[in-house]
Order: C-alpha cells, then structure tokens, then sequence
C-alpha cells in the first residue's frame, strides 16, 4: 500500500500503471476465489496470494506484470514473493477497483 501511495504523490502511479495495462500487462488479481468471484478486471486471472509461490510458472515468460487485491496489502505481498523468485517486472497495481477503472476506461 505504501508504494501506491507513493506513486500517486509522486505523480507515477496511475499513467504508469496505464501504460502498463494498455502494452497487455499480465493482470493478477491476488483476492481469494471467492472474492474473484464476487467481482473482477475483466482480462486478469485469478492466483490467490497463498498460491502465488507454488504457481510461479504461470508468471514465467510475462513481459510486465501487475499484481492487485481488496486494498493493496495482498498485493505487495505477492510482489515480494515474486521478486524474492527473481522476476523484477513486477507492479503493485493496489486495488482491483483502481485496476478495473482503467481497463474500462481502455474500451
């Protein structure tokens, strides 16, 4: 969530993450099953955070991948667990919500 936070101070945070989705991101909602259910990007596939380490092959090959959840909190864990597996094109998109508002915005 701090990073999110710092992003948006700073002014890279949404044109970024803009950027990213429109160049065919990898979209990685980290929320449970149940909560992908309830609502999701349309586009993104669905790898709990609990799962993230035992599914790194679906990551392998991505030239960029955003990762996001409910709040953000998910998310930077997934990130971390990523890059502690070497993957560097890793991004922190925060909230599914925040996520969703520009892949239907990209219509």
């Amino acid at each position: 969530m701090f990073e999110t936070l710092k992003n948006l101070l700073s002014g890279k945070g949404s044109s970024a993450l803009e950027h990213l989705i429109k160049e065919g991101a990898f979209l990685v909602d980290v929320r449970s099953v149940a909560e992908f259910a309830d609502g999701h990007v349309k586009g993104s596939v669905n790898i709990p955070v609990d799962q993230v380490q035992s599914q790194l092959s679906r990551f392998k090959d991505k030239k960029q991948i955003v990762v996001f959840c409910r709040s953000g909190m998910r998310s930077s864990q997934a990130k971390s667990i990523l890059e502690r597996n070497g993957f560097s094109n890793v991004t922190n998109g925060g909230t599914w919500g925040s996520v969703n508002a520009i892949v239907g915005s990209q219509k």
